[in-house]
């Protein structure tokens, strides 16, 4: 189970240094439930990622009001981590409020802009931009 967004920003703020915040991230990965192999397709993979992404974007059947129920994977640790935090970020908002969220302020926030590689930040936005894209999607529907 992964914590709440609010918990992971203050974590990463007593971390100073960068090594240990990889680990963090890393580990955030892990403590992410995996999706399941049959979850692992070509409809659910996000395209404009270097690694292999996938996410399930989708409504919560059990809420009584339309939430978003997102899972995700990825084939390389890091980017797992990467999942994670918008896993944590975006699971369980409204489509309104999902479409309208910036993930890319949670990771400039966590300062990763400056401490991944270009293609890496191109994958976090390509992700942020398939959850809004589902987001408006069920929020239209």
């Amino acid at each position: 189970m992964l914590p709440p967004i609010d918990d992971i920003i203050e974590n990463f703020e007593l971390i100073e240094d960068w090594e240990h915040r990889y680990g963090y991230i890393i580990e955030l990965g892990r403590e992410m439930d995996a999706l399941p192999e049959a979850k692992q397709t070509e409809e659910n993979r996000v395209h404009g990622c270097e690694s292999q992404v996938w996410l399930d974007v989708a409504l919560d059947p059990a809420a009584p009001e339309p939430r978003l129920s997102l899972r995700g994977d990825s084939d390389s640790s890091i980017v797992r981590g990467f999942v994670a935090l918008m896993v944590s970020l975006y699971d369980g908002k409204s489509p309104q409020d999902a479409a309208t969220t910036d993930g890319l302020d949670i990771f400039r926030r966590l300062d990763f802009g400056a401490h991944v590689t270009s293609k890496r930040s191109n994958g976090v936005r390509a992700m942020v931009a398939r959850i809004q894209h589902d987001a408006k999607r069920f929020a239209a529907a």
